[in-house]
């Protein structure tokens, strides 16, 4: 009888090691290796595949470039336009999109409601649900106004008996809810472990491509708010999403951080409600809906997100520190470039900070990653510290070096425009971008483009 072989995975990165360790030597988690069982290797590894057809001869062959013909790039739209934004105008077909979130943020109501509408038209669609029963989808179905003859149901979690069931239907997409609970028969180990999810995530890849068939998985989150499981889910699959939201909030944010078939760093709006997500077609009027119009500390900054202009209201609050160090806190943007922009705010415009506490807010709970904020940040806490509210009138953006110089930024008409819309009239922004748009004979009617070049030019403007 042959011994059986264990090999130690790491259930966050997947790294494999002969005996168990307390702390990852990869990714420096600690616990997280669990023993498992190695499968031997088997020679007809292709032959374990139940769907997509044999490989015709030369189907496969190397061939020069120059004699490949490109496939079309075939799009079907979800029916909401926020989606198809993050995916890149619809979903290609034979793509394989990964969405993560966290528990009850939306991610099975978002992709319901899509496949209630994808499958419009088009053909059946297929749900597979390893969590929940298909009286349970159908009492969220109600709530939502679903009710088609083409969206199929199926609670399930072998792999084999998915793919058995979706060559009977046939669909143009297949939603998976969650990859954590699919397992497959040729392994032993248990359903949500690493060699589970790799092999699972591969097969599904591999049904996609030659199937054409639309493929979304559906991902758990760990409490850093990745994607649980290896990471090589994130680089199997063609598109991930991660559906961000503050549970205090009725706002969703749909975000895409990987596109094969689009840009990245797409952002899509979405508004909890009762009767399901509904998009929110003005996010920026919608952000600054309840905005505070002489309050210090608050300013309203215009972000890129993606191919969208998003403006923002930005509150920073600036009070004497009773501590022994001041705090420093700072909620939709990154802490640590706060940190830096308060060094450069004491260091080149003179104020004292290092007895302050401070603490930065992005109204609405989104999180902005992006450098042109990085003025309208020192703009809000010069305004706390003084106690002078700023122009509520005014927009801002620019990035700010550490000598205190203001850097041009990207797709400054698109944020001008923005800001006109809603009403602003009076902009502050780079110098080399108003004298770029002075050259190029762009004009803004209603709009006083005020260009600085320095962090103390600036906050005389502001």
């Amino acid at each position: 009888m042959a011994k059986v072989k264990t090999v130690f995975y790491c259930q966050a990165c997947g790294y494999q090691a002969a005996k168990w360790l307390g702390k990852c030597p990869d990714c420096g988690t600690w616990n997280s290796l669990v023993e498992e069982r190695v499968e031997p290797a088997q020679a007809d590894r292709e032959g374990r595949w139940v769907a997509g057809g044999s490989r015709g001869p030369g189907v496969w062959e190397p061939k020069p470039i120059s004699e490949i013909v490109p496939a079309s790039e075939s799009r079907l739209k979800t029916g909401s336009s926020e989606l198809d934004r993050v995916l890149g105008g619809g979903v290609v077909a034979g793509s394989v999109v990964l969405i993560g979130g966290d528990p009850g943020i939306g991610k099975s109501t978002l992709l319901l409601q899509s496949l209630n509408q994808l499958g419009k038209g088009r053909g059946k669609v297929l749900y597979v649900s390893g969590e929940e029963s298909p009286a349970q989808i159908k009492i969220r179905a109600d709530r939502l106004h679903i009710a088609s003859d083409f969206l199929y149901i199926l609670a399930e979690t072998s792999f084999e008996a998915i793919i058995r069931h979706a060559q009977e239907v046939a669909p143009v997409a297949i939603v998976i809810d969650s990859i954590q609970t699919v397992y497959t028969d040729h392994l032993s180990s248990a359903p949500g472990s690493v060699t589970q999810i790799r092999e699972v995530a591969s097969q599904l890849m591999f049904y996609a491509k030659r199937s054409d068939v639309a493929v979304f998985i559906v991902g758990h989150v760990t409490k850093e708010g990745a994607i649980a499981g290896p990471r090589i889910l994130e680089h199997i699959v063609d598109t991930v999403l991660y559906f961000e939201g503050d549970k205090g909030h009725s706002y969703r944010v749909l975000r895409a951080v990987k596109n094969r078939f689009g840009s990245t760093h797409e952002l899509g709006v979405f508004e909890m409600k009762g009767s399901g997500l509904m998009e929110v077609e003005n996010p920026s009027g919608l952000f600054l809906a309840e905005r505070p119009k002489e309050a210090a500390g608050s300013v309203v900054v215009a972000a890129q997100e993606g191919t969208r202009p998003i403006l923002v209201e930005l509150q920073a609050l600036v009070s004497p520190s009773y501590l022994g160090t001041a705090r420093r806190m700072a909620m939709g943007v990154d802490p640590n470039r706060v940190s830096l922009l308060l060094a450069i705010l004491e260091k080149r415009a003179g104020l004292q900070l290092a007895g302050q506490d401070v603490f930065v807010n992005v109204v609405s709970g989104i999180q902005i990653d992006e450098p042109a904020i990085d003025l309208g940040i020192l703009a809000a806490v010069a305004s706390s510290f003084r106690e002078r509210p700023i122009d509520p009138e005014t927009v801002i953006f620019g990035e700010v070096g550490l000598a205190g110089e203001i850097r041009g930024i990207q797709q400054v008409l698109l944020r001008i425009r923005e800001a006109q819309k809603l009403g602003f009239k009076r902009c502050i922004l780079p110098k080399r971008n108003e004298e770029a748009l002075r050259q190029e004979e762009e004009t803004v009617d209603g709009m006083a483009l005020i260009g600085v070049s320095h962090i103390g030019e600036a906050l005389e403007a502001v």
